[in-house]
Formats: structure tokens, sequence, C-alpha cells
């Protein structure tokens, strides 16, 4: 009942001004024409409509011109108490309700220093005009209950503000803090998006290349020498079942949490650069590996880019080079490991779309804390060339994915 009234009360605010105002003017004139005897006497023609001035103004003005109207119901009110005391009757703080419904909403719409002084100064107006229909005296019963409802309009006009300011902004905190929450998931799942999109291109790429090799090698040597293409044979499909395995470990961690057949193997490493080399010697491409300084472990987000950046950039040589030799370079000092892959290659770069995999290792090495540069030779070939921090630990992007899948 209460809702549907102050739904309609919304929707009609021109209709409850009305009504505040003929109440406002009621309760000015009727209660100060109440005589000792609790009997009301008729009022005068001439204070019932001086009455309807401070209660007209309110109506017309309280929106557009507040602190205006809190001034002229100040002094209609007083009037009003001049012209009770004046004809006979007791005016009551209900002569200045216009006045004090004035001084509560300009509490709600202006600040603390503005309700202070206009509240302030309506109390004194009132205090001295009350010296005139109270015959000279002061501190009378009247005159205090009126002073008291001056300051209560203010406060609580005040404190309605302050309470509404506090709601608005816990509001806005918990928008803000729902539109981050949100943002910042977008962030994250945009990020896993991207770093499963480039280990699979990475494994993928580097696995059909190797196979497109081998196939290719197969097929030349069936004829002449089949014994070797059986042996290549037997290479591709050794290729494509570390593709296999690959492809299920990475698709493995998109499973739910706690599925049995989520695969617990590690996630590899220049450890296993070697086996890496291997599989490019196959295809007839020659790698030699040096290193300089002493080795040092490596984190394992750190051990992982660094794998891949290796596997891309061999697979583009063999997809893009001409040459048939490459090298890998691995420099550790204090603070950085520098990878260096380069190819002696002379051929043209390939025309059509550029593909993902220089893409791909620049943002492994920016994850990583490191920068990637890559171009062509002076003298000819490509190069690569990595440095990834090694004091800095970065965490390790399958790590959560692991331990979910170890418990």
């Amino acid at each position: 009942m209460f809702t549907d009234w102050w739904q309609w009360a919304r929707r009609h605010p021109r209709a409850v001004d009305v009504a505040i105002a003929v109440a406002l003017w009621i309760s000015a004139v009727f209660s100060s024409t109440l005589t000792d005897a609790r009997i009301v006497r008729v009022p005068p023609l001439a204070f019932s409509l001086a009455a309807v001035v401070p209660s007209v103004v309110l109506l017309l003005g309280r929106r557009r011109f507040p602190r205006t109207v809190v001034a002229v119901t100040t002094v209609c009110g007083g009037v009003l108490g001049v012209m009770g005391g004046r004809i006979g009757f007791d005016p009551s703080p209900s002569v200045v309700g216009a006045a004090l419904v004035a001084l509560y909403l300009l509490a709600l719409r202006t600040e603390l220093r503005t309700t202070i002084l206009y509240t302030s100064g309506a109390a004194v107006a009132l205090v001295i005009l009350s010296v005139g229909w109270g015959k000279g005296t002061l501190l009378r019963p009247d005159q205090i209950g009126t002073l008291s409802c001056v300051l209560l309009a203010g406060a609580v006009g005040e404190s309605v503000r302050n309470r509404r300011d506090h709601l608005a902004a816990v509001e806005a905190r918990a928008e803000l803090a729902e539109r981050t929450r949100e943002e910042e998931a977008r962030r994250r799942v945009s990020e896993e998006r991207t770093r499963i999109a480039r280990e699979l291109h990475d494994i993928v790429a580097h696995h059909i290349a190797l196979a497109h090799a081998q196939a290719a090698t197969a097929a030349y040597l069936l004829r002449s020498r089949p014994e070797q293409a059986q042996d290549m044979m037997d290479q591709l499909a050794g290729t494509t079942s570390s593709a296999l395995r690959e492809l299920k470990a990475t698709v493995g961690l998109l499973r739910r949490e706690g599925d049995p057949e989520t695969p617990l193997e590690p996630s590899p490493g220049l450890a296993q650069l070697p086996e890496l080399i291997t599989s490019f010697e196959q295809t007839g491409l020659s790698v030699s590996v040096s290193v300089e300084g002493e080795r040092r472990a490596l984190s394992s987000g750190t051990d992982l880019t660094a794998y891949r950046i290796v596997q891309e950039a061999l697979t583009n040589v063999t997809k893009h080079s001409g040459g048939a030799r490459a090298s890998v370079r691995l420099g550790y000092s204090r603070r950085l490991l520098t990878l260096t892959v380069s190819d002696d290659g002379h051929a043209p770069p390939a025309a059509g779309e550029p593909g993902y995999g220089l893409i791909g290792m620049r943002e492994r090495a920016l994850s990583a804390g490191g920068r990637l540069a890559a171009g062509h030779r002076a003298d000819g070939g490509f190069e690569v060339t990595t440095e990834l921090p090694l004091e800095t630990a970065e965490p390790d992007p399958h790590q959560d994915d692991k331990e979910r899948t170890a418990r």
C-alpha cells in the first residue's frame, strides 16, 4: 500500500506540492486560532489570506529559487506571527511551517555551509520578529518551540542529504568494483586465450613443418633409396605422435578441475633442447649449439619461453630459409639469458599474409619480462635475438593448472 502511494507521488510531483501547500496553510491558520480552552476560533479573513502567501511562494519557487524561498517564507512567517498577536491570537510554530519545509528542501540540495548560514539567519530573524508578536517578551515557550523547529528542519535536511550522498557513494563504489571485476575477468580470459593460442601455434607449426619436410624427403627417396625412405617414414610417425602428445597436454589444460584424464606431463624447457635439435636435423637442417657463460637455473616460465622461442625460430628456418645451416647461441650473464638463432639462408621472404610466428615469439618474450629482435642480417640469412631476465622469477603459466591436476 505504502509503495503504491510512493510511486503515485513520484509520478505526480505537482499534486504533492499542492497538497503540502494546502496542509501548511490549514495548519498555520487553525493552530494559531486555538484558544486556551482548546476551541478553534474563526480566523479573520485578512489572516487567512496572508497565510496563503508563504504556501504559494513555497509551491511556486522551491525548485528554482530555494534560497529566495527560504528568505521570503521566513519573513512571511514572522509577519503572520505579528498579525496573530495583534488580533488577539497566540501564534504557534506552525505559522512558519512553509519556512521549515523550505529550509529542509534547501539542506537537501546545497552544501553544509549554505545550510548553516540560512538556518542561522532564519532562526535569528524569527526570534527578532517573535518579540513583536509576544508584546516584547523573550524566551517564551512559543519562541523556544519556533527556534527549535527551525534548527531541527535544517539538521534533518542535512542528515537526509548526507545519507543520500553516502548511499550514492556506496552504490558508485559497488558499481565500480563490479565493473573492475568484469574488466579484470575479461582481461584474464583474453590473456589466457592468447597464451593457449600461442602455445597451440608453436606446437602445430613446429610439428607440421617437420612432418612436411619428412614427408617430402620420404617421397623423394621412395624410388631411389626405399630403405632410407622407410626410415624417414618411421621418423614421420614419431613426429606426428609427438605432436599428438603435446596437443593432448595443451588441450588437457582446458579440462574441468578434477578431470582424471588431464595430463600431468611437465612443460618442456631447455633441457629438451638436444631432442629438439635432433628432430630438425632429421629433416636435413644442420644446427649447431653453443653456450657462453655458466649455465644457470631458470624459472619454469622463462625456461618454457626460451624453449618455445628456439623451437619457433628453427621452425621458421625450416619453412622459409633457403639455407641448410642454423646456429643456436645461449649466452648466460648475471641477469640475462641471451638467445640467438640465426641461419645462412638467402631466400627472399615469401609473399602473402604474414604469419604469427614472430608475433608469438615477441609476446612470449614480453610476458617473461624480456624483449626480442628479429630481422635479416647484412651478410645474408635471418636472425632472432631474445633477452630474458634470470633474476626476476616469472610465474609458470601452467603452474595453476598443474597444481589443480595434481590434486
